[in-house]
């Protein structure tokens, strides 16, 4: 009962953070360039749109959700089911800019909704909490993913684009302030300073796609960022958290399970050139 509970508050958690992007790319493709470089005027310019206000607010509410949702079950389950929500994702940038999925979108939508569903029938087996992860190596993966993001930013944009290559640097920043989260909610206070290191993380991922969405449409630097927030963890899960696959059967379908809902959300970013806003005429500086 507690895992199920644990699941549902992850697909509410998915659709509030995955609208709240929906908000907050509009505003963000909008405004005048952002910059690392002068925070203070980047961030003025985005708390001005009442629009980006309320996208942020809806994302802090799917956050919280999320949050408990990690207390209450193993960490590779509840990511799963987060990667899930770019197909919901996919549905709400199409319904609400009014432009038609593609057919790679279709396709990942679907794929994603069956690895949900594989998922949910991996459940009616048992399933293991793992045996936690060290400070040590959590910090190793923390450390890895910041060097990680600063390299999406500063090569991979030179090879894929900004919009892309930032929507990815942002998801992997957004994993590892997950990876902090789940630190943070289940040890005692030996684990407090995982709280610093998940608002430092959080933040980091936040701006970053901002910046990655002033670059690229909404589901393709939101779609990567998702995909790359959810792939990861699950990982993390495994080799940090050394949370076990079931055995027999239902151990093979949360395989194929997990494989869906990353695979899907590949389709799903693979959006078309064609589809793509224009270049924005001022140039977004947070690389510089």
């Amino acid at each position: 009962m507690q895992i199920a509970l644990a699941l549902v508050l992850t697909i509410i958690s998915a659709c509030g953070l995955n609208l709240g992007y929906v908000f907050q790319h509009d505003v963000a493709a909008s405004v005048p360039a952002l910059s690392l470089r002068r925070p203070i005027a980047s961030l003025r310019s985005l708390l001005r749109e009442p629009r980006w206000l309320i996208g942020f607010a809806i994302q802090a509410g799917g956050f919280v959700l999320y949050v408990v949702a990690l207390a209450l079950a193993p960490h590779t389950l509840v990511q799963a089911t987060a990667a899930g929500g770019i197909g919901i994702l996919a549905i709400m940038v199409s319904r609400i800019t009014h432009v038609p999925l593609t057919r790679y979108e279709q396709i990942g939508a679907a794929v994603s909704v069956v690895g949900l569903a594989l998922l949910g029938i991996s459940l009616f087996s048992s399933h293991g909490e793992g045996s936690g992860a060290t400070s040590a190596w959590v910090g190793v993966w923390l450390g890895a993913s910041a060097a990680g993001a600063v390299l999406c930013v500063t090569l991979l944009a030179r090879a894929i684009g900004r919009g892309p290559a930032w929507g990815i640097a942002s998801g992997i920043l957004f994993a590892a302030g997950d990876v902090a989260t789940k630190m943070a909610v289940s040890g005692g206070l030996e684990n407090a300073a995982f709280l610093v290191c998940l608002i430092v993380f959080y933040g980091a991922g936040s701006a970053v796609l901002q910046g990655a969405f002033q670059h690229g449409g909404a589901l393709t630097t939101a779609g990567l960022s998702t995909l790359m927030t959810n792939a990861l963890p699950i990982a993390a899960g495994m080799v940090l958290f050394h949370e076990p696959l079931p055995s027999g059967w239902s151990g093979a379908v949360r395989i194929a399970a997990f494989a869906a809902v990353v695979a899907g959300a590949v389709l799903l970013a693979a959006r078309g050139k064609e589809t793509e806003p224009r270049p924005r005429e001022q140039e977004v500086v947070l690389a510089k």
